[in-house]
This record gives structure tokens, sequence and C-alpha cells, in this order.
């Protein structure tokens, strides 16, 4: 018999179609790092892109181990890692939030940078819902300000679909709207 506490994969793709058939946003993603193979991770994505409706976000972790937890040996993945499964991501789920979530503190800034451009277009900030830390609210600003990108504020959805990234000197990405990067910031002043 199957311990009652661990939900198998196929309860977990029904619980995101009840989820779906309920009228509510579908947040459903991944964490890098648990030792999974290359192969589970396209399983991963090629699993939510085959949906029949993408989830409106995909958070993509980055395994934080834990010290006293059973993956505290565990290395967290390398930021080449997360950014191909954010860039096949963004390829394969493209009106999708494609979140660049936990483990954001074992990034430089250099490098959450290069995870924006693979395609990740929102990201947690704070430490509310978290179970470890994050970057500081002006860790984050100042990234923003140095890459020249804007956040949109929390719940306000976008015009037409959340994916649009707008940079100094012209829109990239699809029509007018935005997520996290929406324009640069001496346009919003």
């Amino acid at each position: 018999m199957r311990d009652q506490t661990q939900a198998s994969y196929q309860d977990r793709l029904d619980t995101l179609s009840a989820v779906r058939d309920a009228g509510l946003h579908v947040c459903s993603g991944g964490i890098l790092g648990l030792g999974e193979a290359s192969a589970d991770r396209i399983g991963l994505l090629h699993t939510l892109a085959t949906l029949p409706q993408h989830p409106e976000s995909v958070p993509i972790n980055a395994l934080v181990a834990v010290e006293g937890t059973r993956l505290e040996s565990n290395h967290s993945p390398s930021v080449f890692d997360m950014g191909r499964m954010i860039a096949t991501a963004r390829v394969v789920m493209p009106r999708t939030m494609v979140r660049l979530s936990a483990g954001r503190l074992s990034f430089s800034a250099g490098e959450q940078a290069l995870l924006f451009f693979a395609g990740a277009n929102s990201i947690f900030n704070g430490d509310v819902l978290l179970t470890t830390p994050n970057p500081a609210f002006t860790a984050d600003a100042a990234l923003f300000e140095t890459l020249g990108l804007v956040g949109k504020k929390a719940h306000v959805p976008a015009k037409e679909t959340p994916y649009p990234v707008e940079r100094e000197g012209g829109r990239e990405g699809g029509r007018e709207g935005g997520v996290v990067v929406t324009r640069s910031a001496r346009q919003a002043a």
C-alpha cells in the first residue's frame, strides 16, 4: 500500500486539472538539484507544455540545500542548468509567467541577469511564503535599476499576455502588457 502522505505523479496531474476546472489559475513548476536527470527536467516541461492549457505560472526553483535535511549534501544547479530550463520553458510555453524562484541567493547579480535574459519574467521577492531567504527588496530593486527593468505591481493583470518584455530602446517579445519587467526605469519616471 502506498504511503498516504505522498501523492503520485498522476495525483498531481489530476490536481492541476481540478484547479483548472474550478476556474483557478495554475501554478506548477519544479525544483532543480534534487538529483534528477536531464530527462526528468525535459519530462517536466513536456508534461506542462502538453497540458490542455499551459499553466499561467511556472516557477523554476534552484534547490537550497538546508542543513539537517535529507538533501543537505545536494548541489544547487548551475546557472547554465537554470538558464536552459528557463529558456526551454519560455519557448514551449510562450504566454506563461516563467518565475525565477527559490535559490536566487546562490546566483550573482550577473547570473540572475542571464536568467532574466534567458526568459524568466517574474520573481518572488521578499521572504513572505518562502522557507529559505531571498534577496532583499533593495537588492532586487538595484538589480532591476542596473538592468533597466521595472517591476509590475503584484496582482495586477497584464493587458493581454504576461510575457512581453520591454527594454530601453523598444519592446521585445510581443504585445504590450508586461510583467516583472515592463519598461525601463527612465520611462517609468
